[in-house]
């Protein structure tokens, strides 16, 4: 009997390490698994940042304006048992006495009394019918009053939503400047990235010189997993980490970096059907701390200025996404990890939209004088001085042959400085690239550093294509006045007189 009770205990003591044995497996794995599970996680994010560019090739990203358009839902009216109408009462008639009946003492007289209790029950039955009828009817006319009533306002909120839509739709093709915004706003808004990307975005449109302005907030450095894999250590039951190797992290970063600028550029040109833009001027922006000053700060990672002709060219789905940017003769951050800052071929404070509706707002105010109204000698003091206050040592040359400002300025900055022309043309449309061109062999012929143009109107595709990669910088009305608010505080505005004659070299917008 002992022995029984031994042999049973010690099996017992062996299922029960079998079982422990059996959990602590099935731990083991379920542990293995969640380090899998994180490590997937991991994978999906890398890979979403190495696909950021060829996630929006396969979408079209032109905003359908019908899309926007709202169609009213009209559920059909549902009166539910108002619609159905009570039964009219019939009358219920006692039956006659027949037979032998007929003969029992007052049985004509009681038929008589029972008739007339049966119709005085069906009267009153009628008219309790009719009451609740007509109450029905009023509370169905009530249900009726009140669905047609929301039908109508599902239908008059539909068709004013739909008439902002074809006003929006317009303006856009107009080429309204806030509408045309407006819309590159929405096509931008709907683009999807991996989780950690802002969304913030400023954007300005130029008509004059059809130039789209995007400055762009880009993620910062921490969008990349400073993990490069999980893993579960079976003995101390932890599940450790191993690190990104650094180098891994920053070319991983400068490639998001790269993928997003050349991915905002397509968006924008793939967006306009209505063909309003020559030209996109980007600038990656990443908003951070200074680390020396511990203040908010601003740097540009990646500047460019290109062409619809010179994007189109590119198969972005082949393409090296920094080599694509250096044959753009895009400014790129040396080490966009450590926020090595460009300078911006374009600031968009000079092309804010924020600032010329303030101009077209003052635009009337006699104390803000019309460029256009004044004359040559002031025209070009007043381009002499806005530069002089910009740093530079000016030295007028000779009047312009078309009316504007030839001078040589020079930048005393040591090294990065030099000698610098600047020609100013007072133009009521698009100045030619020819302008452009002459600018360019007055750079060579002077022994310049740099060439300035600036207009009071604009520049074509044409112009920007010729300058891109040349030490030329061209400005045009909007940034004139721009430089004139912020280094002359001078409140200045562009309204050419009807009658006004451009030189040779503008062209029509």
């Amino acid at each position: 009997m002992v022995r029984e009770q031994e042999r049973l205990q010690r099996e017992a003591e062996r299922q029960r390490a079998r079982e422990d044995k059996e959990a602590a497996r099935r731990y083991a794995e379920a542990r293995q698994a969640e380090a899998q599970t994180l490590n997937a996680f991991l994978a999906a994010q890398i890979a979403e940042l190495e696909g950021v560019l060829t996630a929006t090739l396969g979408i079209d990203d032109f905003v359908d304006f019908e899309a926007l358009r709202e169609k009213p839902v009209i559920r059909p009216f549902g009166p539910g048992g108002l619609a159905q109408a009570r039964s009219r009462p019939e009358p219920e008639a006692p039956a006659a006495p027949t037979g032998i009946g007929k003969l029992v003492p007052g049985a004509r007289r009681k038929h008589e009394e029972a008739v007339a209790a049966a119709q005085a029950a069906h009267d009153h039955a009628i008219e309790f019918w009719k009451n609740a009828e007509h109450e029905r009817e009023q509370k169905l006319a009530a249900a009726q009053a009140a669905y047609d009533e929301r039908v109508a306002d599902a239908i008059a909120r539909a068709e004013a939503q739909n008439a902002e839509v074809d006003a929006f739709r317009e303006a856009v093709e107009r080429g309204e400047p806030s509408a045309v915004v407006d819309y590159f706003g929405l096509v931008l808004e709907a683009s999807r990235y991996p989780e950690g990307f802002p969304k913030s975005r400023r954007l300005a449109y130029v008509p004059e010189s059809r130039q789209l302005v995007l400055e762009c907030e880009l993620p910062t450095f921490d969008v990349v997993p400073e993990t490069r894999e999980f893993r579960y250590v079976k003995v101390r039951d932890e599940i450790t980490t191993s690190p990104r190797p650094a180098n891994q992290r920053k070319a991983l970063y400068a490639s998001a970096v790269a993928q997003t600028s050349l991915r905002c550029v397509h968006e924008l040109f793939e967006a306009d059907r209505n063909l309003l833009i020559d030209t996109v001027v980007f600038n990656g922006i990443v908003d951070s701390i200074d680390k020396r000053t511990g203040q908010p700060a601003r740097t540009c990672l990646v500047t460019l200025r290109t062409t619809r002709d010179a994007f189109h060219d590119l198969d972005l789905a082949l393409v090296d996404p920094a080599e694509c940017l250096k044959g753009l003769n895009a400014g790129v951050s040396k080490s966009p990890a450590e926020l090595a800052p460009v300078r911006p071929v374009l600031d968009f404070d000079m092309v804010d939209p924020r600032f010329v509706e303030e101009a077209d707002v003052l635009s009337g105010l006699d104390e803000r004088p019309n460029l256009m109204d004044l004359t040559p000698g002031e025209f070009e003091g007043l381009i002499t001085n806005l530069f002089e206050k910009m740093g530079l040592e000016t030295r007028q040359t000779r009047p312009s042959r078309d009316g504007g400002v030839d001078c040589v300025a020079y930048d005393t900055r040591p090294v990065l400085g030099g000698k610098v022309v600047i020609q100013a043309k007072r133009y009521k449309n698009t100045v030619g690239v020819s302008a452009v061109r002459d600018l360019f062999g007055t750079v060579h012929n002077e022994g310049a550093v740099k060439g300035i143009l600036v207009t009071t109107s604009g520049y074509g595709k044409a112009s920007h294509e010729f300058a891109n990669d040349k030490p030329l910088e061209l400005l045009d009305g909007t940034n004139l006045l721009y430089l004139l608010h912020e280094h002359a505080q001078l409140e200045a505005r562009i309204e050419p007189p009807e009658d006004w004659t451009d030189p040779d070299g503008a062209v029509l917008a």
